[in-house]
């Protein structure tokens, strides 16, 4: 594996330094020297041949005044494994036939912190660090055998899926429909099919961010019916199905879908979501319904669904960056 990653750097940080520093007026030589550090070294910042560190984001934030945008765009995380898990991994990749069940649990606790990573950084700050690190472990997958093999497939096809969201979050359309594709035909080989909807909820979510209404009923409708989506995932389906239903204009099924999700609604809130969409529950799924409501042009209904919804979010959850169409649409809403 890639060493571990403590720090996460926006790759559009020497833009944005070069950019402010160009703007307050100050020239190279004057912020190295305020900053104590050599003329090279903020040379190879703004190049981006060095990466900043968490710390020195911050100095250049405080000394030129950026409001906190530079200090934003580099972030650093405790590790998930310690030096000895990372000693395994590696000769796990390097001797992939001799993978253990130890790996195949470090690797997915590796993935579930990214994951929870994507509810409090932009996706842009995680795909750096994110893709090599899924790139090894399908090396890795593609040459495991033994009997944990099969468990090591399972965590490389959300992998894949986690990077196709990141990428359809950051708005790499292309890309993002490429590796979706791809996961899905993961989800597929190892039978799951609570990670099959997962694929076509999180294309149902880039066609919504495409303003695409036919790709939102489409993709929401093959999440919904599955073979063996959860409960939760298929209510969540069911309305942002409606959603895409009530923005074409087509209220019958768009009424017929939220009737359905409600009557699953009971059902769902006895089940755990699964642990690939750990984010799932009930009041979750208000924050669709908000939008539902909001295109059928019921804005008070909008509005209490949508409040609900951001309200009972975990608070690591509430500022993530998907959560802003939702609280746009609270605005469009209320106003």
């Amino acid at each position: 594996m890639p060493a571990r990653v403590r720090t996460f750097v926006d790759p559009g940080f020497p833009a944005e330094l070069a950019r402010i520093r160009g703007a307050s007026g100050m020239s190279i030589r004057d912020v190295a020297r305020r900053i104590f550090y050599g003329k090279s070294y903020m040379h190879d910042l703004e190049t981006g041949r060095t990466r900043p560190t968490a710390e020195i984001a911050q100095q250049l934030d405080d000394m030129l005044q950026a409001g906190g945008r530079l200090a934003a765009m580099v972030v650093d995380t405790p590790p998930v494994t310690t030096p000895d898990d990372e000693q395994r991994i590696a000769c796990a990749v390097a001797e992939p036939t001799r993978l253990d069940g130890t790996t195949v649990r470090l690797l997915a606790e590796v993935l579930a912190n990214q994951r929870r990573l994507d509810d409090t950084l932009p996706a842009l700050l995680l795909l750096p660090a994110v893709i090599p690190q899924w790139n090894t472990v399908r090396r890795l997958t593609a040459h495991a055998s033994g009997r944990h093999a099969a468990g090591l497939h399972e965590v490389t096809a959300e992998w894949t899926q986690f990077v196709g969201w990141l990428h359809a979050e950051a708005r790499h359309d292309g890309e993002a429909v490429r590796v979706l594709v791809e996961a899905a035909d993961e989800a597929d080989a190892v039978d799951s099919g609570p990670l099959a909807a997962q694929v076509e909820n999180f294309r149902g979510y880039l066609e919504r961010q495409r303003g695409n209404p036919r790709g939102i009923v489409r993709h929401f409708l093959a999440a919904y019916h599955t073979p063996g989506a959860a409960a939760l995932q298929r209510v969540g389906d069911a309305v942002q199905a409606a959603h895409g239903y009530a923005l074409l204009g087509d209220r019958a099924p768009a009424a017929r879908l939220l009737g359905e999700a409600n009557d699953l609604t009971t059902a769902a809130e006895s089940q755990p979501p699964p642990g690939l969409a750990y984010w799932l529950t009930p009041t979750f799924s208000r924050m669709s319904l908000g939008l539902a409501y909001l295109a059928l042009g019921d804005r008070t209904t909008s509005v209490d669904n949508l409040r609900a919804g951001l309200e009972g979010l975990p608070a690591d959850q509430r500022d993530a960056e998907w959560t802003q169409e939702y609280r746009d649409a609270l605005l469009a809403a209320a106003g």
